[in-house]
């Protein structure tokens, strides 16, 4: 091979044309599923809406749809038997959660949830973001922002919460030691980030500063060393505290702390 015929070949390697990538528009952005456009509206939940299109009580611009995973934009016409669906504002309400609330919406064995305590609150639907136990007080976020609740509660995004634990009894220092280094559940295992007595001379009462958001955690993290938990209280939570808020109450969230929340400029 003569270097006439070396340079061509090597022209015709490095001049080998790359395949043609398209950029999304930015309108391929704002497309979303119909069922979460469907739950912003309020409506109901995205499981709820699924059943809705399955049964033929939607339609988009005009048309019945059947077909679950379609993506819809804003300004899709979007129905209900006949009657236009439009997304609701966003609501965010922190509550000081009293004992023998529920944190759900509907529950047909609770005698209270904690939506009983807002109603007049806002006329949007809003729910609570992860869950306490019916025993379990303190702070508490209701919204209906559910790009925000995904943040919150998911394990990957790992949030802060710090509980004062009240015990049945003494919590030994070798056991709070344990709880620091770790303890294996059936679950798996679990170490607090901190952990300390409140007061020196009371160590019955437990600070408790985790990230784990598994199912009664703390609960079963003194109940796995013997002890009974009889009073537990969320004091922290996604930059949140219930200061200044009596036990039973609500406000509503202002402008800079929800810009805290969506940022997540906090631990």
């Amino acid at each position: 091979m003569d270097e006439r015929t070396k340079n061509t070949n090597r022209k015709k390697k490095y001049n080998k044309k790359k395949p043609f990538k398209t950029e999304k528009s930015k309108s391929d952005f704002d497309l979303i599923r119909l069922n979460k456009y469907i739950a912003s509206t309020g409506l109901c939940s995205r499981r709820e809406a699924d059943e809705h299109i399955k049964n033929g009580f939607i339609s988009l611009n005009g048309k019945i749809v059947t077909e679950l995973g379609l993506k819809v934009k804003p300004d899709d016409d979007v129905r209900f038997n006949g009657e236009r669906l439009k997304k609701e504002k966003h609501v965010y309400i922190l509550m000081n959660k009293p004992k023998g609330y529920t944190t759900t919406v509907k529950d047909s064995f609770a005698k209270y949830t904690v939506i009983d305590l807002i109603k007049g609150a806002c006329k949007e639907r809003v729910y609570p973001v992860g869950r306490l136990d019916k025993n379990t007080t303190g702070v508490l976020l209701l919204t209906n922002d559910g790009d925000l609740t995904k943040k919150l509660t998911h394990p990957s995004y790992n949030k802060k919460k710090i509980y004062h634990v009240s015990l049945d009894k003494t919590l030994k220092k070798g056991d709070l030691i344990k709880i620091a280094e770790g303890i294996t559940l059936e679950d798996g295992f679990i170490a607090a980030d901190k952990i300390n007595y409140v007061v020196e001379n009371d160590k019955k009462q437990v600070g408790l500063e985790i990230h784990s958001g598994r199912n009664r955690i703390v609960r079963r993290i003194f109940e796995h060393l013997g002890y009974k938990i009889k009073k537990l209280d969320r004091v922290y939570f996604a930059g949140l505290t219930k200061k200044g808020l009596q036990r039973g109450y609500w406000r509503l969230l202002s402008d800079k702390e929800i810009g805290f929340l969506k940022i997540g400029s906090y631990k």
